[in-house]
C-alpha cells in the first residue's frame, strides 16, 4: 500500500516524464493524484446496435472490424484512416483524422468498442474520431466517464488509468477528516466511496452523493479556517479610539450622507473604539459614496492622533483621490500628501521626513506607499481602493508600516465591485463587511441598451452627435479568447482605433489604452482623455477601474456576450458621473438564448448588487474567484453558485464544531486540525 505523500513518479504507468506533465496540473503525490477532480462528465453508457443508431446521438457499439484500415494523405497536414466495422445487424463507416497511427493498431477480425456521434443517411451509418476500446477493456466507453483538466504530454485515457491506479493503491489509508458525528448528522458518505464515485460514478445518483460529500468536506474546512482567522484578529489589542465628534466632518461636506454611508461610518468608528484592529470591507455600487466614508474614518483617526495611509491601484486614481480629499482635509485641519513612483526625488525626500515626523496624517499614492524607506510616525488606519486590484500581501506590507508600538493599524479596504454577500464572507475571509446599498441622491440612471452589429452605424452617428455637443464616449474591445496572448489583445484595440480613426471619425480625436503600455503611458492617455483632449477612447478593460471623467456620457462595449455581468456593470459605471444624461451599448451577434438573457438584465436594472446576484446564478463565481488575489485557498470542486446551500450547511457545521473544541485539540478532530493548517499553508499572510 502506498502512502498519500508517495511521488506520484512511482505510481505504476506513471515515470519520470508523465510525473513532470503531471507536476504542471499540480500533481506532485498520489494524494494530489486523487484529489484532481474532473471538471466535467460525459455520459458514454447508452450502447447501441449498428442497425439502430439514430443520426446525431452519442451511443457505443461493439463491433469487429471488417477490413484492414486505409491511410490516406489527402494534402500536407490532413490525413485519414477509414475503416469498416460490422455487428450482427449492419455495417459502419469510420474515419479518422490525423490519427495515423491508428491504421497500425487496428487490425481485420478486431473486436471493439467504438463510442462517438452517429451519422445517419438512409441506410449509411458513419462515425468520425470515435473513441475506440479493445473489446473487454472498457475504460473510456461504457459509463459516466470524467472529463479532466489537461496538459500537454497527458490524456484523458493516461489521467483515468493513473488515477484508478491511485485508488487502488491507497484504498486502505485513506483517512477521513471529517469528524465522524459531523459526517453522520449530515448524512455523508464515506471518504473512499467519494473518492470512488467522483472518478469513477457507477450513476447519476452516486456521483450526486460523492459530490455532496466532497463539496462540504471543502467548504467546511474553508470554514473553519476563516472562523480561525477571524478568532486570531479578534484576539489583537490595540488602544481604544474615543469616538470623535463629527458634526465639524458633516459641517464641512457640500451635501449630505446617505443612510447608507452614515450607517458604514458607525460600523467604522465601533471598531476603531473596540481595541481590537478593525479590518472591514467597505462595499458599494460606483458613485456610492465609498471615498467620503473612508473620509470619515481619517476624520476619525487623525482626531485620536494618528496617521493615514491611502493605497489606490493607478497613479491616476490616486492623484484623484488626492483632488477630491485634500480641499476637505484642509478645511478640517488635516494635511495631505500625495506619494507615487512619479513623485521627484526631492519632494519624495522632503515628504518622507514630514511622514515620520507625523506632520502629514493622511498620506495617498500607490504602491510608492509600500516602499522600504516610506516610514511613519504613528500610521493607525490603512486604507486600500479597489481590493481585488492588491493581493494579500501588498495589503499586509502596508499594514505592516505602521505597528506602532507593535501594534497593527486598522484595516478599512474598499470595493466598487459588487459581490454577494454569502460570497464576500468567502472571498474576503476575515473582514467584516458594511455594505452602502444607495445612491446619493441625484446620482443618473444610465440608460442601458442590447443591440447586434447591424446598429454600428446608427451607433457611431450617435456617437459623433454625442461628441459635437461636447461630450466624449470610451469604446471597450474585449480580448478575443481566454486563451488569447496579450499582443493579440494590443492588436485588436490598436487596430479598431485605427480603423474608427481613418475610415469613420477622421476629423475626431481618437486614442486607445490596453494592458500591455507602461504605467506611464496609460496615465499620460487617461490624464489627456480627462482634461478633454481626446474625443473616444478605445480600451481594453483597464478602465474598469479608472479616473473619473464627468464628461463621458457613452460607453460601448463590442462583443459584450464575452463579459460577466458584474465586469459590465464595471464598465458602465465609468459614465454617468456628471450632469449629462449617459448611455450603455451592448454589442453582441451571440444568438444564444442565455446570453441574450445576460445582456437583457443589465438593460432592465442599475443595481449592482442585483446584477451580482443574476451573474452568479447564470454563470458561477469565476468572476470572483479566478483572480486569486484574496490570498485564500482556490475551490478544487465547490461552485458556489450552485452550492450556497450546502455553504450555509457547512458554515453551521463548522461553528458547531468549534463552539464545542475552539483550538481542535481532541483526538476525534486531529485530522481536521491538519487539514485546516495545509490548507492555509499557501496562504500564511492571510494566517498571520
Amino acid at each position: 500500500m502506498a502512502e498519500l505523500n508517495t511521488d506520484v513518479r512511482y505510481i505504476k504507468g506513471i515515470g519520470e516524464q508523465r510525473a513532470k506533465a503531471l507536476g504542471k496540473l499540480g500533481i506532485a503525490t498520489l494524494g494530489d493524484l486523487i484529489a484532481y477532480f474532473p471538471r466535467a462528465y460525459e455520459d458514454r453508457s447508452l450502447r447501441r446496435e449498428i442497425a439502430s443508431l439514430q443520426d446525431g446521438e452519442s451511443a457505443w457499439v461493439e463491433a469487429m472490424v471488417a477490413a484492414a484500415p486505409t491511410l490516406s494523405r489527402i494534402r500536407r497536414g490532413l490525413e485519414l484512416v477509414k475503416l469498416r466495422a460490422v455487428d450482427a445487424t449492419g455495417s459502419l463507416e469510420i474515419t479518422f483524422f490525423n490519427q495515423a497511427w491508428i491504421r497500425d493498431q487496428l487490425h481485420t477480425g478486431d473486436t471493439c468498442i467504438f463510442y462517438g456521434k452517429a451519422e445517419v443517411k438512409g441506410r449509411r451509418r458513419q462515425m468520425v474520431n470515435p473513441v475506440v476500446e479493445r473489446e473487454g477493456g472498457q475504460v473510456m466507453t461504457g459509463r459516466i466517464v470524467p472529463i479532466y483538466p489537461l496538459t500537454a504530454g497527458i490524456t484523458q485515457s493516461m489521467l483515468v488509468k493513473a488515477i484508478r491506479q491511485g485508488l487502488d493503491a491507497c484504498r486502505d489509508v485513506l483517512p477521513d477528516p471529517l469528524p465522524d458525528a459531523v459526517r453522520q448528522e449530515h448524512h455523508l458518505c464515506h471518504i473512499g466511496y467519494a473518492y470512488e464515485q467522483i472518478h469513477f460514478p457507477q450513476s447519476a445518483d452516486t456521483l450526486a452523493m460523492a459530490r455532496r460529500r466532497l463539496v462540504f468536506e471543502e467548504l467546511f474546512f474553508l470554514a473553519i479556517g476563516l472562523k480561525k482567522l477571524r478568532s486570531r484578529r479578534t484576539a489583537a489589542a490595540v488602544p481604544p479610539c474615543r469616538e470623535a465628534d463629527l458634526t465639524p466632518f458633516l459641517s464641512a461636506l457640500p451635501f449630505t450622507l446617505t443612510g447608507a454611508q452614515l450607517r458604514s461610518i458607525a460600523e467604522i468608528r465601533a471598531d476603531m473604539a473596540s481595541g481590537r484592529p478593525m479590518n472591514r470591507l467597505v462595499q458599494g455600487d460606483v458613485g456610492s459614496g465609498k471615498t467620503m466614508v473612508a473620509a470619515a474614518a481619517v476624520y476619525n483617526a487623525a482626531q485620536n492622533g494618528l496617521q493615514s495611509a491611502l493605497m489606490a491601484p493607478t497613479s491616476i486614481l490616486a492623484q484623484q483621490h488626492y483632488s477630491g480629499l485634500s480641499p476637505l482635509m484642509e478645511r478640517l485641519g488635516i494635511s495631505c500628501a500625495l506619494l507615487t513612483g512619479a513623485t521627484p526625488a526631492r519632494e519624495r525626500r522632503e515628504l518622507l521626513a514630514r511622514l515620520r515626523s507625523g506632520e502629514i496624517q493622511l498620506l495617498i499614492g500607490t504602491h510608492a506607499l509600500i516602499s522600504g524607506d516610506v516610514s511613519y510616525g504613528s500610521l493607525g488606519l490603512v486604507i486600500t481602493d479597489e481590493q481585488h486590484r492588491f493581493g494579500v500581501g501588498q495589503r499586509s506590507a502596508l499594514s505592516a508600516k505602521g505597528h506602532l508600538l507593535d501594534q497593527p493599524p486598522h484595516l478599512l479596504v474598499m470595493s466598487a465591485t459588487p459581490i454577494p454577500r454569502t460570497l464576500a464572507l468567502i472571498i474576503y475571509g476575515d473582514l467584516d463587511v458594511s455594505v452602502i446599498d444607495e445612491l446619493p441622491p441625484g446620482r443618473q440612471k444610465i440608460d442601458t441598451f442590447a443591440v447586434p452589429g447591424s446598429y454600428r452605424q446608427r451607433i457611431y452617428a450617435f456617437l459623433r452627435k454625442e461628441v459635437a455637443a461636447g461630450r466624449q464616449a470610451y469604446l471597450i474591445c474585449p480580448m478575443v479568447e481566454q486563451a488569447d496572448t496579450v499582443p493579440d489583445e494590443r492588436k485588436a484595440v490598436t487596430e479598431y482605433a485605427a480603423m474608427l480613426q481613418g475610415q469613420v471619425f477622421p476629423d475626431l480625436r481618437v486614442a486607445c489604452v490596453h494592458g500591455r503600455m507602461k504605467p506611464r503611458e496609460k496615465d499620460a492617455v487617461m490624464a489627456a482623455f480627462a482634461a478633454g483632449e481626446i474625443d473616444l477612447l478605445v480600451s481594453t478593460t483597464v478602465v474598469e477601474v479608472g479616473v473619473d471623467v464627468p464628461n463621458t456620457s457613452v460607453i460601448v462595449i463590442e462583443n459584450a456576450e464575452r463579459f460577466g455581468l458584474s465586469q459590465l456593470h464595471q464598465l458602465r459605471g465609468r459614465v454617468g458621473r456628471g450632469r449629462h444624461k449617459s448611455y450603455c451599448i451592448l454589442i453582441s451577434d451571440n444568438q444564444n438564448e442565455e446570453t441574450r438573457q445576460r445582456l437583457q438584465v443589465m438593460t432592465r436594472t442599475n443595481d449592482g448588487f442585483r446584477i451580482a446576484e443574476e451573474d452568479l446564478r447564470l454563470r458561477g463565481p469565476g468572476d470572483f474567484f479566478g483572480r486569486r488575489q484574496h490570498g485564500l485557498p482556490a475551490m478544487k470542486i465547490a461552485d458556489l453558485s450552485c452550492d450556497l446551500s450546502l455553504l450555509r450547511e457547512a458554515q453551521g457545521a463548522a461553528e458547531a464544531l468549534l463552539a464545542a473544541d475552539p483550538t481542535l485539540s481532541l483526538p476525534e478532530h486531529h485530522l481536521a486540525a491538519e487539514r485546516v493548517e495545509r490548507l492555509f499553508a499557501d496562504s500564511a499572510d492571510a494566517m498571520n
